[in-house]
């Protein structure tokens, strides 16, 4: 097959052929393995990305319906709301639940900004909770002790848990919903690094009332854009989050009965998740191999991730901690090996949440890891000999 670059300027190029991406372009060294999977799978995806082309249906194409349906097969949920990004997945079931001025929404210090900005854009007020050491997860014990200060303090009204998946691995679900139901709290799981991930026999989608998740292109599920999606099996929600994506809209076209978002996702981003999600379930088995072999290759120079019995990760990052982090990450990067930092510091101390924090040392183990974490390239296509090269890399540095 002929690339796109290697033809003439005034010959169209249409169908799969406009999508082919040549093997000598993908690199051998990807953080995230986008363009390796691409590669793999263009003959799922780029035929579903040319019929949007060719029915223009660019908006709730029959796109829309077909992978929720196909997003519910997979995990188990009775219901997928397809929507424009992780974030709008976030805000849409915050808005059914009546959240607003005044109310408290418990999440984890140790995340992305979007799990804490989404209370704020809804007036509402993020309330910081410490993770656990092993996991990176929301500590139900300080979980506990935060909910009964903010009683206690009386200026806001608790509302709702919003926990999150970090890295891939589900928090505990069980003890969460615990405190939500002995507090009369709503549960919502931020999956966003998490979707293909289980805890016990069930899947990320279905271990909370509420799921949300992402589809930014570095996720284990993810798009060529922004895309997310909402998971519950209560039907009066699910009807709510289909109204709220669609700016409140009622059953009759422009009836709106609600405030809503603009917050549909586009048919082209569904089509590159038809395509991908054939090949899902293999692809967190080889990222769950790739981090067996981190794990024995690691295990003795830095600390791996923590493995928890019953659990299957989807290794969105896989993580380790280093004591001299930014000097590895300094000589891992003269090594050619990329890397990131996921997060190098907490909500609680970034500029945008300090009002709403209790300052520096309130978050003690959110803290410390936010000094001390490092993430390796981690996806489904990489090759044992790169793997072995980053592993090799990693064992120079540190001695």
């Amino acid at each position: 097959m002929t690339s796109r670059a290697a033809l003439p300027a005034t010959e169209p190029v249409t169908g799969p052929q406009a999508f082919f991406l040549p093997e000598a372009e993908v690199p051998e060294m990807e953080f995230a393995g986008i363009r390796a999977q691409y590669a793999a799978l263009r003959n799922s995806i780029a035929p579903r990305i040319a019929e949007v082309f060719r029915h223009g249906r660019f908006i709730m194409g029959p796109e829309i319906e077909a992978l929720e349906e196909a997003l519910c097969e997979f995990c188990g949920a009775q219901h997928a709301v397809a929507v424009s990004s992780g974030t709008d997945a976030l805000v849409a079931p915050l808005m059914a639940m009546g959240v607003g001025p005044g109310d408290a929404v418990f999440v984890p210090g140790f995340t992305f900004t979007a799990t804490a900005e989404v209370a704020l854009v809804l007036g509402a007020a993020p309330v910081f909770v410490d993770v656990e050491e092993k996991s990176f997860n929301m500590d139900p014990a300080d979980l506990i002790g935060r909910i009964a200060r903010v009683r206690a303090d009386g200026n806001l009204t608790p509302k709702v848990i919003l926990a999150v998946d970090l890295f891939g691995l589900p928090a505990d679900y069980e003890a969460l919903s615990q405190v939500a139901e002995a507090e009369g709290l709503s549960l919502i799981a931020d999956a966003a690094q998490s979707f293909g991930a289980r805890r016990g026999n069930r899947k990320v989608g279905t271990l909370a009332p509420v799921t949300t998740t992402s589809f930014y292109p570095a996720k284990p599920l993810g798009c060529y854009g922004d895309g997310g999606a909402v998971f519950t099996d209560d039907p009066e929600m699910a009807a709510l989050l289909r109204s709220i994506r669609m700016h409140g809209q009622g059953s009759v076209q422009y009836a709106v009965e609600r405030v809503g978002l603009n917050a549909r996702l586009d048919s082209l981003q569904a089509a590159v998740l038809l395509g991908k999600l054939p090949a899902f379930e293999g692809e967190i088995a080889a990222r769950n191999r790739l981090a067996d072999r981190y794990d024995a290759g690691l295990g003795d120079v830095v600390q791996t991730p923590a493995r928890f019995e019953g659990c299957l990760s989807s290794w969105a990052q896989y993580s380790v901690m280093a004591g001299n982090r930014d000097g590895l990450r300094t000589r891992l990067g003269e090594s050619g090996i990329p890397t990131a930092v996921y997060y190098p510091e907490p909500m609680h101390l970034q500029p945008a949440y300090r009002t709403w924090g209790e300052g520096e040392g309130s978050l003690p183990v959110s803290e410390a890891l936010c000094g001390q974490i490092l993430s390796l390239p981690m996806h489904a296509y990489m090759r044992d000999d790169i793997a072995d090269r980053i592993i090799e890399a990693v064992r120079v540095a540190v001695a």
